[in-house]
């Protein structure tokens, strides 16, 4: 089984908090990690399973192994009694791990029974910082997802298309996604065709037939089930016109891929749309790391209407990072002029041009690198951004 870099942040959030929620989407692999930590496991959609643990409730709790409870969002009764269970043996430590695919139905019921008492904990699918250097292309083309071919190449994008389906006509249903399967897959394809763009609401429910506040709250559960990632724009004071829609993202690059009929490698990179797919799946594999780390971090992007722009902007702590990305092996004067202009207008701390190099260049305040010194640099720098 590959180590999931999360672990330290997990273990120690036990150690500070009595509950810990494990979130991500669905087949990211919360479950397999989970029962690493504990035997003690209850998968909370299964009635037997709530029965079992309601009959085993005052055993459980009062032991003092830490007990593991799967979909918890599909049982809110349970809520009152975790923090009851917590508040009866409060300097208790790490006796609680929630699991969940779903952030509102989770968030709702942790808002209201478990502040203070409960730490979140991210679980992305598999990062290149868990998987052999040379599976790169792999990852950028079938995803993180432990099924989806990262691991077993010829599951994808059949994989993808199936947990797709799943989702449209099943999950978001029941998690209360108000449109038919139908309209959901339209959705799907349409996010995939618009991915990394800024985004239009009104242009894209003009094309299906819906008013611009539908769409808007059917991406929200879209957001809230990790599909997709709505990266706000920076508002400087800048003496230009900036953009202010967000972009949006498909998270998991295999998911998008499958979406646009990709099939290969090869077949990708004639896409021409590839580079944003390349954007994208850069700017989830920093993220990621940052999650990872348990870091604490403010994501932007920041664009003006004459073209100056960067294409992800961290704050931490005060400091600004300002990363342009590009797909080239080679990028040249223009892209780091680029990002020199657009990284003084927000004031950026430092810039980072990420490319597919194998040649690292790094001067004050700057450097040219490729992903994998990007994350480096991420882990080597902690201190300074988180």
């Amino acid at each position: 089984m590959i180590k999931r870099k999360i672990t330290k942040t997990i273990i120690s959030r036990l150690q500070q908090f009595p509950a810990v929620a494990l979130v991500g989407p669905r087949q990211s692999g919360k479950t397999t990690l989970a029962r690493t930590f504990s035997g003690k496991y209850y998968d909370l959609e299964v009635d037997q399973e709530k029965l079992r643990l309601d009959l085993q409730w005052d055993e459980v709790t009062e032991s003092d192994h830490l007990i593991i409870l799967d979909e918890a969002q599909s049982y809110p009764e349970i809520f009152p009694r975790i923090r009851s269970a917590i508040d009866n043996r409060r300097d208790t430590m790490g006796r609680f791990m929630i699991l969940g695919s779903v952030s509102p139905g989770l968030m709702i019921q942790v808002s209201e029974f478990l502040t203070g008492r409960i730490a979140l904990c991210e679980l992305s699918p598999f990062s290149i910082d868990e998987v052999r250097r040379k599976d790169l292309d792999t990852l950028l083309l079938a995803g993180g997802f432990p099924d989806g071919g990262i691991l077993k190449r010829d599951r994808f994008p059949l994989w993808q298309k199936n947990y797709l389906d799943v989702l449209a006509m099943r999950d978001l249903p029941q998690w209360g996604l108000p449109a038919t399967p139908q309209v959901t897959q339209r959705l799907f394809r349409m996010l995939a065709a618009s991915n990394g763009t800024v985004w239009n609401a009104s242009q894209i429910g003009k094309s299906m037939g819906l008013s611009y506040h539908t769409v808007n709250s059917y991406l929200n559960y879209l957001e809230h089930a990790y599909l997709v990632r709505r990266l706000q724009p920076f508002h400087a004071s800048v003496r230009k016109r900036i953009v202010k829609s967000p972009k949006v993202y498909w998270r998991d690059t295999g998911l998008l891929h499958s979406l646009q009929g990709v099939i290969g490698m090869d077949d990708l990179i004639a896409q021409p749309w590839v580079g944003f797919s390349w954007e994208g799946f850069v700017i989830e594999q920093i993220l990621t790391c940052l999650e990872t780390q348990g870091t604490h971090y403010e994501a932007y992007f920041f664009r003006t209407n004459d073209g100056y722009e960067l294409d992800l902007l961290l704050i931490r702590n005060g400091k600004k990072w300002a990363f342009e990305i590009k797909l080239s092996s080679s990028p040249g004067r223009d892209e780091l002029d680029g990002l020199q202009k657009a990284a003084e207008m927000v004031g950026a701390d430092r810039k980072v041009l990420i490319s597919r190099t194998k040649r690292e260049i790094e001067g004050t305040n700057f450097v040219s690198t490729n992903l994998y010194g990007v994350l480096r640099l991420l882990h080597d720098r902690s201190r300074e951004i988180s």
